[in-house]
């Protein structure tokens, strides 16, 4: 699987359009979707631009993107959905022997189980079709935002996802590395703890820390003593620390601060995360939640990609629903495929 700072045909999106899950968030969602849009679309002159190819359940609603889109140009699928986290529900591009792409299809539970929306299961295998790219199927549940990879054979993940008893109760931590080096390709698993607290994905590994280079990785320091995540990410910086990747290098630990204690309408604390970035050809998209470190943080991450644009957007209501913009998005990388069908 190649790595996200590789280059990328296209972005795959879904139009935020579920009134019933959305409610009072839907227009600002609607909001930060199109900032991302902007963002990922963006090109120096002379430079190859990322095509963005967005879900919409029917034509009303692809009139609606269309409308809040402008200029940005765009393809759009009718292709049913649940809701927008295309970072699981989509399929993993990867990389055949051949350099062929192809999308790696894998079961889908609705994240163990506890948000099980009509179509969600099947939107990999449309997408795949969509995109023209052959197909493998693997009988096993995997979602995008449980693993981060570095284009060289290295893994990250967590415990608290890959061997939750929600997802494969069969597989233990040696069969779990044996099907993602079928899958993916990865030589070396390296695996954390726990994630983030309130996050329904159970500990995806894409709010905790991020691959920015190879040898390089980036996770985020608590901010403060009330850090609800303080203990967490502390030992998220430990194990990164003591980790070698697949080439046998010991990780370089970049750190940015946390977003702290973000709060929801209830007054729970919510699993706000700035490594949930998402790499563009040219730009790379950060969540901010309206908190002190949204400036210092973006500052950090543009320090990681001198040849891109780091911009800010406001995800606070992307967060209310369950994620940011590395969970709302899924790279089709740039490798021999047929053009898109739709």
């Amino acid at each position: 699987m190649p790595a996200e700072w590789e280059l990328h045909d296209a972005c795959w999106l879904a139009w935020p359009c579920a009134e019933d899950l959305w409610g009072d968030d839907l227009a600002e969602a609607r909001e930060s979707f199109t900032a991302l849009c902007h963002a990922i679309a963006f090109a120096p002159s002379g430079g190859r631009s990322e095509g963005l190819h967005i879900l919409v359940p029917d034509a009303r609603r692809e009139d609606q993107a269309r409308k809040a889109l402008g200029e940005v140009s765009a393809r759009f699928f009718q292709i049913p959905f649940g809701d927008i986290w295309l970072r699981d529900i989509a399929p993993l591009f990867v990389e055949n022997r051949v350099g062929e792409l192809v999308a790696a299809l894998f079961r889908f539970n609705g994240w163990g189980g506890k948000y099980v929306l009509p179509h969600d299961d099947q939107v990999a295998a449309h997408i795949a079709e969509a995109a023209g790219a052959r197909t493998v199927q693997f009988d096993w549940v995997l979602e995008g935002g449980a693993i981060e990879v570095d284009g060289q054979g290295t893994c990250l993940t967590t415990r608290q996802c890959l061997l939750n008893p929600n997802r494969n109760p069969h597989l233990d931590r040696d069969a779990v590395e044996r099907k993602l080096a079928e899958a993916l390709g990865t030589r070396r698993v390296l695996w954390l703890e726990r994630g983030l607290v309130n996050d329904h994905t159970d500990g995806h590994v894409d709010t905790l820390a991020r691959f920015v280079a190879p040898g390089t990785a980036v996770c985020m320091e608590p901010s403060d003593r009330d850090d609800p995540n303080r203990e967490a990410l502390q030992a998220i910086v430990a194990d990164l620390e003591r980790f070698t990747d697949a080439e046998g290098r010991r990780l370089e630990v970049r750190l940015i601060p946390s977003p702290g204690r973000v709060l929801g309408r209830s007054g729970d604390a919510l699993p706000a995360s700035y490594v949930n970035f998402y790499i563009a050809n040219h730009s790379v998209a950060v969540p901010t939640y309206g908190v002190p470190a949204d400036g210092p943080a973006v500052a950090a991450i543009a320090q990681l990609f001198p040849g891109r644009r780091t911009v800010g957007i406001a995800a606070r209501a992307l967060l209310a629903g369950g994620g940011a913009f590395h969970c709302i998005t899924q790279q089709q990388p740039a490798r021999s495929i047929r053009s898109p069908a739709g």
